[in-house]
Order: structure tokens, then C-alpha cells, then sequence
């Protein structure tokens, strides 16, 4: 019996004391039965009124207004005299709603579904509702491949007309793809065809990737993936007759078979273009990507199409509409292309306006724009507005939407969305890092300083061999034209007799300086940096120093004050300011001692890296930094505290930081150096070069079952180099010289880097492929918090 036959037989039974009563004036209107609905409610669903004649008719009409509120479960009519009596049941309401046995769907989605269809505590309970949530949520388990799942609800009275619900589900487990078919195909294999899916058959990496399980939606994109194949190479006709899935008896096995029509391959015979450009013809037609004569592809017609879109929105007409219209002659299989473009009105900027930015001030990201407020709205300079705020690395993401002007067809808002992330602390700091030991710290930084895009530091840094003092502040709007300010101060004193690895050299070098920077920009993309920087160095050799120090200090002494000019090139176009994963960054950099300094010397610095994308999510990075610096003047080569180091993070992973390179020879004895004797007895030591030769290449991948992948990048990686240094300045210093290959370490291992909220955290395991003589191998390394 359907619910209409219900009401209408209950609609008899309540009106049979009135089916045959005469008509009536009613006097008033009582009634009886209420708990929780108020009289109100009831009157205001009711059709009469005291003073209304009341007939069989509007009595009818009267209960079946008052079984629609969904109130009543019940209700009676009566007479006495002139009163007209309303005896109702209410419905009980929902005391409370458990959920049990439920993983796939979480409790809280479930809930707001429930209350979605008007099952929530305190809620007129409907038994039809229920039964259609616990329908849906049959269907919603099956569309995920759970065909074994059961919903069950139970319903249990409670005192005062109430009711609890208590779900329980059974969700069973998710069937397994046994086999894909795909039938009608002869120009393509079925593995090429099933090598589209997203859903495979049952492997071994099923059990990571999680492929192999049943999905609608999976399935329904699968198709299109498979559609698309086809298309893209010149099916145009290409049509998916019928899919069927089946499940085995036990709802553990899903087979699927998709038939298909292949259709006949067709070429291109002709392209045109049809509309305004609103572009120079020439500038629209080098955007063609279909030429005649190729396979017929969906995929460069409809690239053609937002080539041309993107480059109508670049002169203002933000909504523009460019359609690649096929028009097929089955005659010869071939087909014309015509790009029909409507630019539209040119829509112009109304306001940029900026969410999300609650540290970082407004004018930080609004000196970023380069589209204006009041001129045409530009799709290139919109998005390049979006990539200067990306490299600011301030931001963990950057949305841009454009929507229109309510009530003006030619005007855009520009609405810029950020995430800000950590840049910086106003907090101690303790760090660990392999080659410093322990770190404590207690500092200020922020390259963010109170969200004015400033860069600051100003603190103490304390490791096991090194401490430092620093202030540094730079100022990248000095000028609103983009021209930086920086200027710093530090105290360094570092002593390598107490640095635990015995790999590097002893001695203790105490320093003291500041300086300044001046940054222009060039283009977009390139900048000039100058700096002066007044550095005075106290040296001190140990008691295992090795004979090249002792050297240096009787050729030129202890003592050195130095102004160091420097000039440097940089251009960048990655794609955020912290674990870029496109794009590519180079600097050159040189550095001299101006001449009247107590050294003489320079040193010429590159630094490139470039990322090749693989897929969305991953790319291959090619990253090198080449150094070369000598002596000129009075100065014979380059003071061996400024050589190059190699080894560790940062440089070639897998051997210990600065043990590659020349190396002193273990000697045992006393030596003569500015009227003192000094005793040595130590082991070979790292000293370093002035040639710097490293490099590597790393895959980048996302890290599975990582939400955020913005604050973490994992890479396998193979890294080489070395340092070499081109003369040697004592008969007991080893590998230099020359430049040999056969003294190239390299490493081949896997790495990872999260910006933690204690700073970055970056750990690598790496085995050594090549091992120069002397080097020392370190396949676990890793550093956290403030690094040197």
C-alpha cells in the first residue's frame, strides 16, 4: 500500500463520526494531544476558522492540511454541538542519533547528511526519512565498491515520545578489480588502451597505490581518459557503445568490460579563423598548434583555443570566447577547423583586493602587482602579479580569481587568496646539525619582519666550535621602484680545536665586520647587487695545525683588515620563494679586496639550477655551483680560511662537510712561525681549494599520504664534485695541483626537506658511488633549526 492510499484511508477512518454529518457554523476550535507543537503551528496549517461553515468536504481538506506538517502520526475529528474537536498523535521526536561501524565515511559527514534530510536530535522523527538516508547510504557504499556493505537502523521508544536511532554499518570491504576488457579495438592494443585507466587489476603495488579498487567516479574518468586517447590521435568518431561491471557471487571481484567503436582516423585539410582577434592576425596564427596535413588532436585544438583565449585576455578581453569548431568530410577522412573567436567587451580592473594576509601588511603584496586598479584587465600581468607574491616565500599558497563586477559587463575584481606560512621567530632556538653538534640560539628573524616584507636578524648563535653575533636588515623597497637596501653587523669566533671531527684542519679565526648592499632591479626576473663589506680577522693556528696555516701565517701574518667590493648578477623563475619545483634560478657573483687591504684577493662564484617537470607533482632538478678565487698583487693565492669546502648538505651528500679536496700529509714535529715554535702532530687534514666544482640531479616527488606538500619535498638525488686548489704551496700538501676527474666524489642516495616549525629540517641517506683518496664517508646526515 503507497503512502497516498495510506492518507486517504486514514483520512476516512478520522471522518467517519463526520461523513454524513450535516454542515455546521463553527462556534470554536479545541484541541487535544499536544506535547511539543504549540497551538499555533496547528492553526496556522488549519483552513478553518471559528466562524467558517464546516462540510464533509473542508473537513477532509482540514485533516489532510494537517497530516502534510508531518506533526502527527494521528488525528481524529469530532463534533460536540458546534465546537469542532481536533484529537491528534504527535510523532516522537529524535532524543539522540548513534552511529557505529562506520571508517570510510567519517561520523561528522554522516551527521550533517542526516541533518541534511531532517533527521537530527530534537527532530520530528519520520520513518520514511530514515528508510531513504539508510537507501542513499547503501548507494553512497556502492558507488566506492563496497557492494558487500549493510546499513541497518534500529529504532528504540524512549519515555515521553521519543525515539533513539541507533545505525549501524557494516561497510565491508571494497571489491577488487580481477580483470579489465576492452572490446572492439584494432588499432590499439588493449594494454596500450587499459594503460590509460586509473583503475587497474589486482599487482603488487596495489596494496600501496590502491588502484585495483572498484570507484564509479574512477570509472566514469577512466572513460573519458579513454575517449580522449583516441580523439587526440584522429578517431574523431570514436564512441563507447556500452560498460558493464559485474560482481562475482561473493562481492570481492569486479570485472569490467568496456565496448568500443574505433571509428575511422581523420586528418586535417584546413584551418581558419572566424571573429574579432582584436591581435595582430600574424601574432593569433603563431599560436595555431593544428596545422594542416597533421592527425586530427582534441588536445591541440582545445590548447589552441586557451592559447588564443589567454592571449585576448593579455590585451583586456577577459571574456573572450574561443571555440575550435570540427567540421568532418567522411568523404576522404579529413576535417576543418575553425577557431570562432567572440572577444567580448574589454573588461578593465575595478579593485585588487586581498585575503588571507593577516600578518603581512597590504602594501607588502599590492607593491607586488604588476596589473593596476582602473586599467584593462590583463591575464598575463594578473598571474605574474600571482608569481612575484608566490617567490616571496612568505605565502605557502596563492590564489587569483577574477570575477565580475556586479551590474557592469566591462569591469573585474582581482581577488588574491594567500596562506601565509612561517618566515621567522621571535623565540630561542636549539638546532642539531652533524657538522656544528649542538646548537642553541636565541635569536630574532624574520624575512617578514612584523609583516612589512623587511628582512631582520638580530641574535646569538652557539655551537660546539663556533659563535656568532649578528644584525642584519635589509629593506627590498628602499625605493618604490624596487631598488634594496641591506646592511649588517657580526662577531664570529670560530675554534676548530674544538671541533670533535678531526677531518678539518685546527685553528681559530676571530672576526668582526660590517657592511652594506645595494640591489636594482633589471627586469622581472634579473637584478644587480653591489656590497662593501670592512672585515678584520685575528688567526691563531692550534697545536695539530696543519704546515700550509703555519705557512700562511709567516708569508703574511695573524692579523688582517680587509674591504671586500663585491657585484653580483641574479635572475630567477621559480615558482615560489620555498621548495620551488619549477622554474630556474642562476647567480654570478665577484668579489675582491679593494687594493690598500691587508689581503689581496677575489673570488668568482655561479650558482644555477633549473627544474624539468615530469608530471604535475614531480620534475627533475639540474643544480651546479662553480667557484674559482686566487691571490693578486702581494698576496700568493687565496687565505686559506676563504677556501672552498665540499662535502655534506648542501654540497655532495654522503661524505662528511669540508673533507673533500687537498689534504695535508700527517707530520710529527715542532715548527718555526713568527719568531714562536709551534708543535704539530696530527693526521692528514682537509684544507680546502679555490676551485669549487659541485653538482647533482635530483627527482622530486611527493611523499604519499601527505596532505600538505607545500612545507615538505623529497627527492632521490645524485650528487658529484669536489675542491681542488691549482698550485701547492708546500711539498707536504697532497692532491693539488691539477684538476682531475678521478678525484670527483659522487653519491647517489634519497633526501627530504620540511620547514618545521623549529626551521627547516633536512635529512639525507646516501651511499658513495665514487670515493676520492682521503675522503670520509657520513651516509646518514641531517640538520635542524639554524644551520652554519
Amino acid at each position: 500500500m503507497n503512502l497516498s492510499r495510506l492518507l486517504c484511508s486514514v483520512v476516512l477512518v478520522a471522518n467517519a463520526t463526520l461523513a454524513q454529518a450535516e454542515a455546521f457554523k463553527i462556534s470554536d476550535i479545541r484541541i487535544n494531544g499536544l506535547q511539543r507543537v504549540s497551538a499555533g503551528s496547528v492553526f496556522g496549517a488549519l483552513p478553518l476558522n471559528v466562524g467558517d461553515q464546516a462540510d464533509d468536504g473542508r473537513l477532509v481538506e482540514s485533516t489532510r492540511a494537517l497530516f502534510k506538517t508531518g506533526f502527527f502520526q494521528d488525528i481524529n475529528l469530532a463534533r460536540d454541538g458546534n465546537v469542532l474537536i481536533i484529537n491528534v498523535v504527535e510523532r516522537p521526536s529524535i532524543s539522540s542519533i548513534e552511529i557505529e561501524g562506520n571508517k570510510a565515511i567519517s561520523t561528522e559527514d554522516l551527521m550533517k547528511g542526516l541533518k541534511q534530510s531532517g533527521l537530527a536530535e530534537g527532530e520530528i522523527f519520520q520513518r520514511a526519512t530514515l528508510e531513504g538516508v539508510r537507501n542513499e547510504l547503501q548507494r553512497q557504499y556502492v558507488a566506492q565498491g563496497r557492494y558487500s556493505a549493510t546499513v541497518d537502523a534500529d529504532v528504540v521508544p524512549q519515555p515521553r515520545n521519543r525515539v533513539s536511532l541507533k545505525i549501524k554499518i557494516d561497510e565491508g570491504s571494497v571489491a577488487a578489480i580481477k580483470h579489465i576488457n576492452v572490446v572492439g579495438n584494432t588499432v590499439f592494443s588493449e594494454e596500450e588502451l587499459t594503460d590509460q585507466f586509473q583503475l587497474k587489476t589486482s599487482n603488487w603495488l596495489s596494496f600501496f597505490k590502491n588502484d585495483d579498487k572498484y570507484a564509479r567516479e574512477k570509472l566514469s574518468g577512466d572513460l573519458e581518459k579513454l575517449r580522449s586517447y583516441y580523439l587526440d590521435r584522429g578517431y574523431i568518431n570514436m564512441d563507447i557503445t556500452s560498460t558493464q561491471v559485474s560482481i562475482s557471487p561473493d562481492k570481492k571481484s569486479v570485472f569490467i568490460t568496456v565496448n568500443i567503436n574505433e571509428g575511422q582516423r581523420y586528418t586535417v585539410r584546413d584551418v581558419k579563423l572566424s571573429g574579432e582577434l582584436k591581435a595582430p592576425e600574424d601574432q593569433v596564427k603563431a599560436l595555431l598548434l593544428v596545422q594542416k596535413g597533421q592527425v586530427f588532436s582534441r588536445k591541440l585544438m582545445t590548447t589552441t583555443s586557451e592559447l588564443i583565449t589567454r592571449r585576448l585576455g593579455n590585451e583586456g578581453y577577459t571574456f573572450a570566447n574561443v571555440n575550435g569548431v570540427p567540421q568532418t568530410h567522411d568523404d576522404d577522412h579529413t576535417v576543418d577547423i575553425t577557431f570562432m573567436v567572440v572577444p567580448g567587451k574589454r573588461a578593465y580592473v575595478d579593485r585588487i583586493n586581498f585575503v588571507g594576509n593577516t600578518k603581512t601588511d597590504d602594501k607588502v603584496l599590492r607593491r607586488e602587482m604588476r596589473q593596476m586598479e582602473g586599467g584593462w584587465a590583463s591575464t598575463y600581468l594578473i598571474d605574474q602579479s600571482k608569481t612575484r607574491l608566490e617567490r616571496l616565500g612568505f605565502f605557502k599558497t596563492v590564489n587569483v580569481e577574477t570575477p565580475a563586477v556586479p551590474g557592469k559587463d566591462d569591469q573585474v575584481d582581482v581577488n588574491y587568496s594567500v596562506e601565509e606560512q612561517a618566515s621567522g621567530s621571535i623565540t630561542a632556538s636549539v638546532g642539531f646539525a652533524q657538522s656544528a653538534g649542538l646548537i642553541l640560539g636565541g635569536s630574532i628573524t624574520q624575512s617578514n619582519f612584523l609583516g612589512t616584507g623587511n628582512y631582520a636578524s638580530i641574535g646569538l648563535t652557539k655551537s660546539e666550535y663556533q659563535t656568532k653575533y649578528n644584525f642584519a636588515y635589509t629593506n627590498p623597497y628602499f625605493t618604490p621602484d624596487g631598488v634594496s637596501l641591506g646592511y649588517n653587523l657580526f662577531l664570529n669566533k670560530t675554534d676548530y680545536n674544538d671541533y670533535y671531527d678531526d677531518g678539518v684542519s685546527y685553528y681559530s679565526i676571530n672576526s668582526y665586520g660590517m657592511g652594506t648592499t645595494f640591489g636594482y632591479p633589471i627586469s622581472e626576473t634579473t637584478r644587480m647587487t653591489y656590497g662593501l663589506t670592512l672585515q678584520h680577522d685575528e688567526i691563531s693556528p692550534g697545536t695539530y695545525s696543519a704546515d700550509e696555516i703555519y705557512d700562511f701565517i709567516e708569508r703574511n701574518g695573524e692579523s688582517f683588515t680587509n674591504l671586500k667590493a663585491s657585484v653580483a648578477w641574479s635572475e630567477s623563475t621559480l615558482n615560489r620563494g620555498v621548495l620551488a619545483n619549477r622554474g630556474h634560478s642562476q647567480s654570478l657573483s665577484f668579489m675582491a679586496t679593494v687594493p690598500g687591504s691587508d689581503l689581496t684577493f677575489y673570488k668568482l662564484d655561479y650558482n644555477g639550477q633549473t627544474f624539468l617537470p615530469m608530471s604535475s607533482n614531480t620534475s627533475i632538478r639540474l643544480h651546479t655551483k662553480l667557484g674559482y678565487g686566487n691571490g693578486y698583487g702581494s698576496t700568493d693565492g687565496l687565505p686559506f680560511y676563504e677556501n672552498y669546502t665540499a662535502g655534506g648538505e648542501g654540497s655532495v651528500r654522503g661524505f662528511k662537510s669540508g673533507t673533500l679536496g687537498p689534504r695535508s700529509t700527517p707530520a710529527t714535529g715542532t715548527y718555526s712561525s713568527m719568531g714562536q715554535e709551534y708543535y704539530s702532530d696530527r693526521s692528514t687534514d682537509s684544507l680546502g681549494g679555490n676551485i669549487l666544482i659541485t653538482g647533482g640531479a635530483e627527482y622530486l616527488f611527493p611523499m604519499p599520504f601527505i596532505k600538505d606538500q607545500k612545507s615538505l619535498q623529497t627527492s632521490i638525488f645524485w650528487d658529484f664534485g669536489t675542491v681542488y686548489s691549482d698550485k701547492c704551496y708546500l711539498s707536504t700538501t697532497q692532491n693539488c695541483g691539477t684538476v682531475s676527474l678521478s678525484e670527483m666524489a659522487a653519491s647517489l642516495g634519497v633526501g627530504a626537506t620540511w620547514y618545521s616549525p623549529l626551521g627547516p629540517l633536512t635529512f639525507s641517506l646516501a651511499l658513495p658511488l665514487r670515493s676520492p683518496s682521503g675522503s670520509e664517508a657520513q651516509v646518514f646526515q641531517f640538520s635542524l633549526g639554524q644551520t652554519f
